[in-house]
Parts: structure tokens; C-alpha cells; sequence
């Protein structure tokens, strides 16, 4: 367009060369434009990913602290059964020292 203003007349020609130059920097202004929006897109688009992994990773956490919630149950109730079995061994054990002194009692005494 640039070459063929530039071939025309002189009075047509100094009117289309303002207008050539006037739509060129209304194209480079859309350009910057685009580039600028372009960016922020891009920017947004990051920004959501970034916010979908945290979310993802808070869930991820959530079920990972449920997890040691039953995990710590389970412990905590696996102790009681310890405790509880060892008070029971321990008290067979001495009823059987007991009966065993009483039979050793009796046999000697006699």
C-alpha cells in the first residue's frame, strides 16, 4: 500500500499516506493491545492451575489427617488390648503361684 501511495499524485498522495501512517499505528496500538491481554490470559490461566494443584494438595491433606486420626484409634485401642492382656497373664500367673504355695502348703504341713 506504502508503494503504491507513493506513485499516486501529490494531493492524493499526501491524504493517503496520513491515513496509511494513521492505520499503521492504530494496528501497532491493537497489537500491544492483544499482546498485553494475551498475557493476562496466560497469567489467569496459571494462576487457576496453580490454585486447582493447591486445592488438589489441601485435599490430599485432608484425607492424609484422617488417616493418622484412624491410624492413631487404632493404636491408642491396640495399647488398651496390650495393658488389658498383660493385667490378665499377670493375675493367672499369681493365681497359679498361689495355688502352687498352697498345694506345697498342705503336702509339707501334713
Amino acid at each position: 500500500m506504502d508503494l503504491e501511495a507513493r506513485s499516486l499524485q501529490p494531493n492524493v498522495k499526501a491524504v493517503l499516506l496520513a491515513k496509511l501512517r494513521e492505520y499503521k499505528s492504530d494496528l501497532n496500538n491493537l497489537k500491544s493491545e492483544h499482546k498485553r491481554l494475551a498475557s493476562a490470559n496466560s497469567n489467569q490461566v496459571a494462576r487457576d492451575d496453580l490454585l486447582e494443584s493447591g486445592m488438589a494438595d489441601a485435599m490430599s491433606l485432608h484425607g492424609v489427617d484422617d488417616n493418622i486420626s484412624k491410624s492413631k484409634k487404632i493404636l491408642t485401642n491396640m495399647s488398651r488390648k496390650m495393658s488389658r492382656n498383660k493385667w490378665i497373664i499377670s493375675s493367672i500367673i499369681v493365681v497359679l503361684v498361689v495355688a502352687i504355695a498352697l498345694i506345697l502348703y498342705f503336702k509339707l504341713s501334713k
